[in-house]
């Protein structure tokens, strides 16, 4: 089996929604059963196959570079990081800056959410694709967080946080994303750029492919998520892939 691009995982954010859980310490390092967050992320990354991740830090990074320097704490894989500097670069902003350490195309995680799936046949309808990048997508109908996603069963053809409730609107971005750097080295914005605004465009040229997964999520930005989440993780640690 060849082997997968890395995999990028954005960790830099400021978790205001989680409140005094994680005023001290960024979110990748909140418990939860009884581990860092960003253990079980690492954990499930190794266990998908990939061999290198590239975690975009920025908010208390210095606490993330100390945990990883602990015996063990990288799970065997290689693991970088890309610092985003004292100025805060958004979300895309973050990734355009982490380009150099990534391969080109390269897997796409949030630091704040796991999802279950064997990511193989996610890179390989990528391939297929012949776009620039793919999302993976859930059949959500709000669910467990408001929906933002229309998919035709092939290609994304909106994506708008802002949209929850409009007619088409029953997906959900899955949490795992495969890129090209060409679409994001080139987006015209200035940082700091949310990269919702460059899967929004591509969505809306027809540049953005779809996977449908039947796994379904698990993320801790929310104090009542992170309760869930911990919930899930207590009772099964190792969460299967499908």
């Amino acid at each position: 089996m060849a082997a997968l691009p890395d995999l990028a995982i954005l960790a830099g954010g400021l978790a205001t929604r989680l409140g005094a859980i994680a005023a001290a310490r960024p979110k990748v390092l909140v418990p939860v059963a009884g581990e860092p967050f960003l253990t079980h992320l690492l954990r499930l990354a190794r266990r998908q196959g990939f061999a290198r991740v590239v975690l975009c830090v920025g908010h208390l990074a210095d606490q993330v570079e100390a945990f990883l320097a602990r015996p063990g704490a990288d799970q065997g894989l290689a693991v970088a990081l890309s610092h985003e500097g004292p100025a805060r670069r958004g979300t895309g902003g973050a990734l355009r800056h982490a380009l150099p350490l990534l391969s080109d195309p390269f897997c796409l995680a949030y630091g704040d959410s796991l999802l279950p799936v064997d990511p193989a046949p996610v890179i390989e309808a990528f391939r297929r694709s012949g776009l620039p990048a793919l999302m993976c997508v859930l059949h959500n109908r709000n669910a467990w967080d408001a929906s933002n996603v229309v998919f035709d069963g092939s290609r994304v053809r909106r994506h708008d946080k802002t949209a929850c409730g409009e007619p088409g609107m029953e997906w959900i971005d899955a949490g795992l994303s495969v890129f090209r750097h060409a679409p994001i080295a080139g987006w015209p914005e200035a940082d700091p750029w949310d990269l919702s605004a460059l899967t929004g465009a591509l969505a809306a040229a027809g540049e953005l492919a779809g996977y449908a997964v039947k796994a379904r999520f698990h993320e801790i930005g929310r104090p009542e998520s992170l309760a869930e989440t911990e919930a899930v993780l207590r009772a099964q640690p190792e969460l299967p892939l499908f």
